[in-house]
């Protein structure tokens, strides 16, 4: 009797996971895999070699509830699954194109359009309410909020693997997919892992601009443009600002270049397609901005959290890196910026510019 309940629990588990499987697929999520409360020893440890070598830069958050981020169970000891939700944000199109534009800005692919952190989150709460209603179970949405390590948990619920450039790569979408999770009390039967299908290639670390790969599945976030550019509150190490070209929020270079990306196809969720006017916007519009008109101009988007004195530093580097006389008079104005760490970026492009300048004008003659 009790192998017959145990095989009748098992059952049910299983009927549970379809009905939650069929329900996020209805909702539009694009992935779905079930992992145990548990994470492999491996990510662990990954984790702590990470924080130990201080590839985590100022991101202190990552190291002050590393226990919990470590084992999902001292981030909630009720848990006993994770069910892993993916959604696609794949481009229409080359996302490097905008790269060879040197009077235009580059905005990572994520942040062309909604804070995907609403959107999804708004799925996943529609997603557990119908967990609670219909299985009476306890459950905690996560996006990207708390002490999650969502791609080692990912790849363990069989969404995809981590790749070379430590970022989930999926068969179906390639290296453009959003990550949620829900915590549950719930007993499911989780999915078997995925196998890492990176193989000998390596061209998300080769493509780097700043080589921020020491090693293939190891990050340097200090010399990553996304870290630098978004996380980084400071003035950006002068040796790697001509490095960024016009990258002024987030980098897609290592996600672009991967060859499983082929199989992706553009999302299908209006809110994370790129708007117009920040598909390649034009850095001397930027450049104008005050906090008001930044406020306005990226109200809804995840730009929109690191304040205009950030996001105006970027975009002066940039326009040092342009080789553009035009923007000369962009960066002059903005050497007598109030905050401090624009008015010096300000200053290094504008002597970078007249550099560029003196030199062409030397050609010349």
């Amino acid at each position: 009797m009790k192998s017959l309940s145990a095989k009748s629990a098992s059952s049910a588990d299983e009927l549970s996971a379809s009905a939650i499987r069929t329900r996020a697929l209805e909702l539009g999520f694009d992935a779905v895999g079930f992992a145990s409360a548990h994470l492999a020893p491996e990510a662990r440890a990954r984790l702590r070699e990470f924080l130990a070598a201080g590839q985590h830069g100022e991101m202190s958050w990552l190291a002050d509830r590393a226990e919990q981020r470590s084992h999902p169970q001292a981030l909630w000891p009720d848990a006993k699954s994770v069910i892993c939700l993916g959604l696609s944000y794949a481009p229409d199109g080359d996302p490097l194109e905008s790269l060879q534009a040197h009077d235009r800005a580059t905005i990572s692919v994520y942040a062309r359009n909604r804070d995907y952190h609403d959107v999804l989150k708004g799925m996943l709460k529609h997603l557990g309410q119908f967990i609670v209603s219909r299985f009476g179970a306890d459950i905690k949405v996560f996006v990207d909020t708390a002490p999650v390590m969502e791609k080692p948990l990912a790849a363990q619920a069989g969404i995809g693997w981590q790749g070379k450039h430590t970022n989930l790569v999926s068969r179906a979408h390639g290296s453009w997919l959003f990550l949620g999770e829900i915590y549950t009390t719930l007993s499911l039967p989780p999915d078997p892992p995925h196998a890492d299908r990176c193989g000998s290639c390596t061209r998300c670390l080769r493509v780097c601009p700043t080589d921020a790969f020491p090693a293939p599945y190891r990050l340097d976030a200090r010399r990553c443009i996304a870290y630098l550019t978004i996380e980084h509150p400071g003035p950006i190490p002068r040796a790697l600002r001509p490095l960024m070209g016009n990258r002024i929020y987030g980098c897609d270079d290592c996600l672009a270049v991967c060859p499983w990306n082929r199989f992706a196809r553009a999302t299908r969720h209006a809110k994370l397609a790129a708007r117009a006017d920040l598909a390649s916007p034009d850095l001397a519009g930027l450049a104008t901005l005050d906090d008001a008109a930044f406020r306005a101009r990226f109200a809804g988007s995840p730009v929109k959290r690191i304040g205009r004195a950030r996001f105006v530093r970027n975009v002066v580097i940039a326009i040092g890196n342009s080789g553009e006389r035009k923007l000369l008079p962009h960066a002059a104005r903005l050497t007598s910026d109030p905050d401090p760490v624009v008015a010096e970026a300000a200053s290094w492009a504008l002597a970078r510019l007249q550099e560029e300048s003196d030199r062409g004008a030397d050609r010349n003659r």
